[in-house]
């Protein structure tokens, strides 16, 4: 049976979730922090987003490797709108400390591969149904179509209906979840409505606020 947290994993249980699963086909989002890797925590963004009331299921760090999770992937996280955060038999919001202009996979991915085996586990399919997310700025302007949402598998947050984020950028996904991973093929920015590439603060929910004093990580288990 597949465990609702991910094994291993840091705890720091939220207070508020998203509410109950729809069902449908089961899918992972994946978010950027907008912070250093090499500067910030997973617990540190993890504690502020449980504070804001958006809890994701994951924070990863991929340079030192740390995972916490903040809710049991069998409650919806609070990272995406209504309905859509419910949607699925799993809907696995992972936020990774890191920029969407400088997309993580070009860097380590300490842990990915004890996530992948727990989303396996999940029935979560390896693959990218609205293909690589673009990169950011073109990001703002993803088609964020129901078609390939409706398949399951891997989003960035860019790809998901309703979304306002451009995160997590321009991924290498066959880093994520192999060489051999489907996907349709490259997408293609909408037309954008004006020529603003950088929406309101508000319509990015997750960010975290930069820290007074960003003290540098040593790398460890939580």
């Amino acid at each position: 049976m597949a465990d609702a947290w991910l094994p291993g994993a840091g705890r720091i249980p939220a207070r508020q979730d998203g509410g109950r699963l729809k069902g449908g086909a089961p899918r992972v989002v994946w978010f950027t922090s907008e912070n250093d890797p090499r500067r910030v925590s997973a617990r540190s963004a993890a504690c502020d987003l449980a504070r804001q009331g958006r809890p994701p299921h994951l924070v990863w760090n991929p340079v030192t490797g740390e995972i916490v999770q903040l809710l049991p992937v069998t409650r919806a996280a609070c990272l995406l709108a209504e309905p859509v955060r419910a949607e699925g038999r799993a809907c696995v919001q992972i936020v990774v400390i890191g920029l969407a202009r400088e997309p993580f996979t070009a860097g380590p991915l300490n842990g990915l591969e004890r996530i992948m085996r727990w989303l396996d586990t999940w029935s979560v399919p390896r693959r990218w149904p609205a293909g690589p997310p673009l990169p950011s700025p073109q990001s703002y302007h993803s088609a964020r179509e129901r078609r390939p949402w409706a398949r399951g598998g891997h989003f960035g947050a860019s790809q998901v209906p309703e979304s306002m984020l451009p995160d997590p950028g321009g991924l290498d996904v066959h880093r994520i979840t192999g060489g051999d991973a489907p996907m349709m093929g490259v997408p293609r920015p909408r037309q954008p409505v004006g020529e603003q590439t950088d929406p309101p603060a508000a319509l990015i929910p997750h960010r975290l606020p930069r820290p007074a004093a960003e003290p540098v990580l040593t790398p460890g288990a939580v």
